[in-house]
């Protein structure tokens, strides 16, 4: 009996994953809200005035393209203020606290679930066994969320450049307003446009956790003991902290590097365009693009293999540190209060 009670797996929940990524979450998600939507416009700038002017010639890069990532975040904040900078970050703030919540919560558990079916070794495979779980988890459950704030974030070009057919009303008023009119005017699959790229995100995900696991052990003292922030500020306290600041912003740059094409493949299946209709109507919401397999092919086709890295220079400036920051509240709020 004691033997069984010995060997039985451990299948509470520790509370404490859920708190450090919340919080972790959302302090990054604050920091780089402006770069977010920046990337966002950036991977679709592109192809957008070609689809909200209904014209069949080849499509002509706009100035944000032409345009250096800071450069944008000047004219920005020139021509819609400082809340330019941070359109979507209802939707995005609503939604990184339970997605990094499900998302760390679910990974440190499944990890230690996955440690104990392999008779408590952990390794490369168990890493990426939790990841995986983690991602596909994180992104059914959140989809939604990720949506409205896409679409919130692209509202400026959607409601300029289709105005006379919206009367220059911006087509969703605010992030409810932009649920509401998605289910009822795409329905429950609407909700999930984007679904398939996200799954393959979780490919980004485990390659992340891979390496920050693997360069957590470099870390001196990281597998024997937690690192603490002591009241002195000598190198040998803070030392630790800072390598796990390195480690995280560096395993998220080379994962977000190899896996970007599917952040752009993402954000156009979530894309739509408001087109002037030809009566007196009020217009029709039009999707770009059928499903995954249409989306690759068509960009690839249309604009090139480089148009499926567009945005990623906005990208890393803001999911590297914000990796970073995110992680780094993450392993003080377990190893403190888990």
């Amino acid at each position: 009996m004691a033997r069984d009670q010995a060997t039985k797996i451990d299948t509470s929940i520790n509370w404490s994953h859920f708190l450090g990524g919340g919080i972790g979450g959302t302090v990054g998600a604050v920091l780089t809200c402006p770069l977010e939507v920046v990337k966002t416009r950036l991977q679709v700038s592109y192809r957008s005035r070609a689809y909200l002017s209904i014209r069949r010639a080849a499509p002509t890069r706009n100035s944000l393209t032409r345009s250096g990532t800071f450069s944008i975040v000047h004219k920005m904040y020139t021509l819609e203020g400082i809340g330019g900078l941070f359109k979507g970050i209802g939707p995005n703030l609503v939604g990184v606290i339970p997605s990094r919540a499900i998302s760390f919560a679910t990974y440190g558990n499944a990890k230690r679930i996955y440690t104990e079916l392999n008779h408590n070794r952990e390794g490369p495979l168990v890493y990426l066994s939790a990841a995986a779980t983690a991602g596909i988890v994180t992104a059914t459950a959140t989809n939604p969320i990720w949506l409205v704030k896409t679409r919130m974030q692209l509202q400026s070009q959607v409601g300029s450049a289709a105005a006379a057919s919206a009367n220059g009303v911006p087509v969703y008023r605010n992030s409810l307003h932009c649920l509401y009119r998605v289910a009822k005017d795409e329905g429950l699959r609407g909700l999930y446009k984007g679904l398939t790229a996200s799954y393959l995100g979780v490919a980004e995900s485990a390659i992340q956790w891979v390496i920050y696991e693997q360069l957590k052990k470099m870390i001196p003292s990281a597998s024997s003991s937690p690192p603490t922030i002591a009241t002195t500020t000598t190198t040998k306290t803070t030392k630790p902290w800072l390598e796990y600041f390195g480690a995280a912003g560096t395993a998220k740059f080379l994962a977000a590097v190899i896996t970007y094409p599917h952040e752009v493949l993402r954000t156009r299946l979530r894309q739509v365009s408001l087109v002037a209709s030809t009566g007196s109507g009020p217009g029709v919401m039009v999707a770009p693009y059928r499903n995954l397999a249409h989306c690759f092919s068509t960009i690839v086709r249309e604009e090139g293999v480089a148009a499926l890295y567009g945005g990623m220079t906005a990208h890393l400036l803001r999911t590297v540190p914000n990796a970073a920051i995110m992680f780094f509240c993450y392993e003080f709020v377990v190893q403190h209060f888990g």
